[in-house]
C-alpha cells in the first residue's frame, strides 16, 4: 500500500519560511509528477506547485519567486521550501504524487495534509 507523509508545517511570523517534506512510501515502481496543493477555510483546494521526474516546474502565480519546488527521486520525496511568507499562505498543504506499483497503472495519491499558519 502506498502512502504519502508530509511534515513540516507549523507556525510562523509573516516574513519568515518553513521548509515541508512528503516521502512516499510502499511497493512503488515509479513516481510521475509531484505536487503541493493547498486549502484555506471556506475556500477550494489549490494548486501551488507542480514538479515532473525530470525537474519541470510549475507555480502558481501568487508564490513564483518565494516557493521553490524540488524532489529526491532517491528518497521518492518531494519539497516545498517557502519564504517571504505572507498571512495568505495559511492554509492545510497538501501532497499529491502520481504513483504506478507493480500491480497498478499510474494513480494519484495524496498525503494527510499539513498546517501552515503566517500570523504575527
Amino acid at each position: 500500500q502506498v502512502q504519502l507523509v508530509e511534515s513540516g508545517g507549523g507556525l510562523v511570523q509573516p516574513g519568515g519560511s518553513l521548509r515541508l517534506s512528503c516521502a512516499a512510501s510502499g511497493i512503488i515502481n515509479s513516481i510521475d509528477a509531484m505536487g503541493w496543493y493547498r486549502q484555506a477555510p471556506g475556500k477550494q483546494r489549490e494548486l501551488v506547485a507542480i514538479i515532473n521526474t525530470g525537474g519541470s516546474t510549475n507555480y502558481a502565480d501568487s508564490v513564483k519567486d518565494r516557493f521553490t519546488i524540488s524532489r529526491d527521486n532517491n528518497k521518492n520525496t518531494v519539497y516545498l521550501q517557502m519564504n517571504s511568507l505572507k498571512p495568505e499562505d495559511t492554509a492545510v498543504y497538501y501532497c499529491n504524487a502520481l504513483i504506478s506499483t507493480f500491480k497498478s497503472y499510474p494513480s494519484s495519491y495524496w498525503g494527510q495534509g499539513t498546517q501552515v499558519t503566517v500570523s504575527s
